[in-house]
């Protein structure tokens, strides 16, 4: 993974973790590795990563049990929420850049219809 030095790494973390979970890598119910493994994988500070799964438990995406680790929620309402959320940032992000090229919303409309019929086919 790459960092963006623009943004501190724990919330990039909560990003990544988020990504993982509402895309299914992370399925719900799923045992979380330890927070070592997570910070060996990413090559970023143990605390780092504990700061990040902290705020998804506190976004209700996983739960600690106590001598059994960290857990993915089940709850897949909290999971349809951040995939929601994630991808109102994605079109956010889209109708800036798209409003910034000058693009009128009827292009932009036709050009993301295109580009999702492109990205399914693949």
């Amino acid at each position: 993974m790459q960092f963006d030095p623009s943004s501190p790494i724990w919330l990039q973390l909560v990003d990544e973790f988020t990504r993982r979970i509402v895309i299914g890598q992370w399925p719900a119910g799923a045992r979380i590795a330890g927070v070592r493994d997570l910070a060996t994988e990413l090559k970023v500070n143990p605390n780092t990563v504990q700061r990040a799964l902290a705020e998804l438990e506190r976004l209700g995406l996983c739960a600690s049990e106590r001598t059994a680790g960290r857990f993915v929620t089940t709850d897949t309402g909290v999971i349809d929420e951040a995939r929601a959320g994630l991808a109102v940032e994605a079109a956010d992000d889209f109708a800036r850049r798209a409003q910034g090229l000058g693009m009128s919303l009827t292009s932009a409309r036709n050009l993301l219809g295109r580009r999702w019929s492109a990205t399914t086919e693949e």
